[in-house]
């Protein structure tokens, strides 16, 4: 009975080694880290679709939340609640009333984004910019208080889309320019850039003349 069973295992190695493309013994270095190797790359594989698919439920919620909330025109509301009767005739009594709704914005858009930039992830309230699509100097009052009109992003990504080096598809996909370095393109991480999420259509007709005013497509 020892002998066969000796048999046994013995037949048993080579039928293991035909289902591997692993030659040598088990117990050989090279196999072993081999062997290593495989697990810890099916693993880091696991993680990453583990973490696509934590940020896809992520974004999905923020997208239900979003669309079940109604916007009413409170920043406008607040924005002449707050500058009533304030002089506007010099300079610098226009710069109080700009950075009145200058603030009102940010706030507003703290609010729709959950005060996180939608492409990084990015937190930090010093690092998070506002960011108008269409820009201030052309819109009257109630178009630059309208989140629709505002991005949160971060302080490279703002620079980036402010001066149409960056832009975003009415799907949320990025835009790059033509004209942005390849230094530039890692800093921002374009080739791991998530979609914009969260867009209504008013965000999206923004959008359109951002990228017909830098002939992006």
């Amino acid at each position: 009975m020892q002998r066969l069973l000796g048999e046994e295992v013995e037949e048993a190695w080579p039928a293991a080694e035909s289902h591997s493309d692993i030659s040598g013994s088990p117990d050989t270095p090279g196999v072993r880290a081999l062997g290593l190797a495989r697990v810890s790359q099916t693993v880091a594989s696991s993680a990453r679709e583990i973490r696509v698919a934590a940020i896809q439920h992520r974004d999905a919620a923020r997208t239900a939340r979003t669309a079940a909330a109604p916007l009413p025109d409170a920043p406008l509301t607040r924005f002449r609640a707050r500058t009533v009767g304030l002089p506007q005739t010099t300079e610098a009594e226009r710069l109080v009333v700009q950075r009145i709704g200058q603030d009102i914005f940010r706030a507003a858009l703290m609010d729709y984004w959950e005060a996180r930039c939608p492409i990084t992830g990015i937190t930090d309230p010093a690092l998070l910019r506002a960011s108008h699509i269409v820009p201030w100097s052309e819109c009257d009052d109630a178009q630059r208080l309208d989140v629709h009109n505002g991005l949160l992003l971060s302080a490279l990504w703002d620079a980036a889309f402010d001066t149409g080096l960056v832009s975003f598809a009415n799907d949320g996909t990025v835009l790059i320019n033509l004209e942005l370095s390849a230094a530039a393109r890692t800093a921002l991480g374009i080739e791991s850039a998530l979609r914009l999420p969260n867009l209504r259509d008013a965000h999206r007709t923004n959008l359109s003349a951002h990228r017909a005013r830098y002939g992006l497509r």
